[in-house]
């Protein structure tokens, strides 16, 4: 009988079940703001049915919840790790405007504005005046225009919220660092659930605002672009139904009121609520720690290390992303996983410590490849071999003139090899040249005589030119106009460094802390000796990249439409500040083994001046892993 085969499982075997969990945990925060909005828009003629769950209520909550769910869709398509370096404004726009991703969001946003425009219209009482059937004298049936603009407006809503999805980046998923279990800041498994029911307050203001952005957009789109479109439209659907009159023509007046604005203003908070509490639910609960009850996701696994060497050697960015932030963790409070790795020496592909060695120092090395290959042109193809030529086997063509009988003659073509071999040894110097200081002086005079200095001074190039350039960095101060325009330090850095499309630091970050880790903790815990023999290798490449980095920052140019011209990019000093205390680990620990090492004095010195942080950083860095 033959023997059975462990089936290894792969990193995702772990890490989607784990997604599930906070996917379900961002279901229930939109249900439960569902619910309020149910009852928000119930008219409360009963104290019990105004909130009681199995009742209107409850079915109110299930098609709103529905209206949050297909972004909750579109969210699980389409989210990335890292920050989209993909130019300034416009290019993004122009790249999206060929993607299918992009008209995908547009049908899930106008899907559930859509769907959320006919809970409102029946939720609404009798004194709002949205029916779509009004009634003058008795039976005569009339199409009412209020709900067609009412729909145009939640469609508009949902053009709007498009933008902002990209232009905000909605869909990234902000990663965080391995944390000790002694730090403070290590968040428990209800410091998510806190953290959205904070903010909720402020997405109620910003949902407000973006309903009031929509307001001129639906004006301009209702009125020159699809009133006579829709009004027919509605007018052969409803025509079955009721005895409406046979003309399409537009009625003379416009339906818009300060009471009709007012309740699309109301029913843009609310499916804006709706959008912005459940992309920022989303995005808090999906980046978790990758834990599962405070020990690695891959704990349950029968190979651990198989299922995250997997996960490392994984071509997607978010799972690779997502396996080096566990690794992290176990590098760095995990004693009994971390002993595993030690002793994991009878791996097919080598032992384990070998093959996360590598893959964490190509991402690290990938990092000094870009910083060198940067502004270089790309390698030249391997040039073919040189195929001779074919013999000739008859004479060569003549070119000699077909229909000039009599060749030119030997004093002409003499003058003509004269001419062009002066314009060629002197441009300056032909014959039309002699006449320009005299056409200069003219035109002086001239000039002399028709403006004064002041106003020659005003049209001369130079001051139109600087005119120009002051108006068009003018513009750039205006939040819209660099919006589409604006191509900004931080971002053109952070692709030069992290890479395109999207600059993932937390990849780098958890690879440098793997590194460190498992070399410190090294010395007292392997017990093969394998990691000490990588040690100076580890010390060196830190080093060059440390340096490489910094005078890669100062000599990267500023783009003239960057205003503030500040050389400031928070990704790449997370990079910097994770290398520079690392490497201080590690020399710290390894010094004074440094001869065995065959570490020389001068490495052991660069280093450590490599290792210090800059003054001014240190407090901003601090500041800054307070907030994440």
């Amino acid at each position: 009988m033959a023997a059975t085969t462990v089936r290894k499982a792969p990193y995702k075997d772990f890490l989607q079940p784990a997604l599930h969990r906070r996917f379900t945990s961002t279901a229930t925060v939109l249900l439960a703001v569902s619910y309020v909005e149910a009852v928000f828009l119930d008219s409360w003629s009963s104290y019990l049915w105004g909130w009681f769950p199995v009742g209107p209520v409850g079915v109110r909550t299930a098609f709103i919840f529905t209206c949050g769910l297909a972004i909750l869709v579109l969210r699980i398509a389409n989210y990335h790790v890292g920050l989209r370096t993909s130019g300034s404004g416009f290019q993004t726009l122009s790249t999206a405007l060929v993607k299918l991703q992009t008209y995908e969001t547009v049908f899930w946003y106008g899907f559930s504005s859509l769907f959320f425009c006919h809970i409102f219209l029946w939720s609404a009482p009798e004194s709002t005046n949205l029916h779509w059937i009004t009634y003058f004298g008795g039976d005569r049936a009339r199409l009412n225009e209020r709900p067609l603009f009412f729909m145009a407006y939640l469609a508009s809503c949902a053009i709007s919220q498009t933008f902002t999805h990209y232009r905000k980046d909605v869909d990234r998923l902000v990663l965080g660092l391995a944390r000790s279990k002694d730090d403070k800041r290590v968040a428990s498994s209800g410091d998510s659930l806190k953290l959205v029911v904070q903010q909720l307050p402020a997405i109620v203001g910003t949902s407000a605002s973006g309903a009031f952005m929509a307001v001129p957009i639906a004006l301009f789109l209702y009125y020159t672009v699809i009133r006579s479109f829709a009004w027919g439209w509605a007018l052969m659907f409803l025509r079955p139904f009721y005895n409406l009159p046979k003309t399409n023509m537009v009625p003379p007046s416009w339906p818009t009121d300060i009471f009709l604005l007012y309740r699309c203003v109301e029913a843009g908070t609310l499916i804006h609520f709706i959008w912005n509490a459940g992309n920022f639910a989303f995005s808090t609960f999906m980046v978790k720690e990758p834990l599962k009850n405070g020990n690695p996701l891959t704990s349950e696994s029968k190979d651990p290390n198989g299922s995250i060497l997997n996960g490392l050697k994984s071509k997607k960015l978010s799972i690779k992303s997502f396996a080096l932030w566990e690794l992290a963790y176990i590098a760095q409070g995990f004693e009994t996983r971390r002993q595993a790795i030690y002793e994991d020496i009878d791996r097919k592909d080598g032992p384990m410590w070998s093959q996360v060695y590598a893959i964490c120092m190509e991402v690290v090395k990938a990092v000094e490849t870009r910083v060198d290959s940067y502004g270089k042109p790309p390698a030249a193809p391997p040039a073919q071999p040189a195929v001779e030529p074919k013999k000739r086997v008859s004479a060569p063509l003549r070119e000699d003139p077909i229909f000039t009988s009599k060749a030119a003659s030997n004093s002409m073509r003499g003058e003509v090899e004269k001419r062009l071999s002066q314009v060629a040894r002197s441009p300056g110097s032909s014959p039309a040249s002699k006449l320009s200081p005299l056409a200069k002086r003219t035109f002086k005079e001239a000039t002399d005589r028709v403006l004064s200095k002041e106003q020659q001074e005003m049209v001369s190039p130079e001051h139109l030119k600087s005119q120009f350039e002051q108006w068009t960095l003018s513009l750039m101060n205006i939040d819209s106009v660099a919006a589409l325009f604006q191509q900004d330090f931080r971002t053109q850095f952070a692709a030069a460094v992290l890479g395109t499309p999207y600059a993932e630091p937390t990849l780098l970050v958890n690879a440098v802390h793997v590194l460190c880790h498992l070399s410190v903790h090294s010395l007292a815990e392997d017990q093969f000796g394998n990691v000490h023999r990588d040690v100076p290798i580890i010390i060196r490449t830190l080093t060059s990249v440390i340096k490489k980095l910094e005078a890669f920052r100062q000599s990267f140019p500023i783009h003239w439409t960057d205003v503030k011209g500040k050389r400031e990019s928070p990704e790449v000093d997370e990079v910097l500040k994770a290398l520079r205390m690392g490497l201080g680990q590690v020399v710290t620990k390894f010094e004074p083994y440094s001869s065995d090492l065959r570490l020389t004095m001068a490495d052991i010195r660069l280093a450590k001046e490599a290792a210090v942080m800059p003054e001014g950083k240190d407090k901003k860095n601090s500041e800054m892993e307070q907030v994440r």
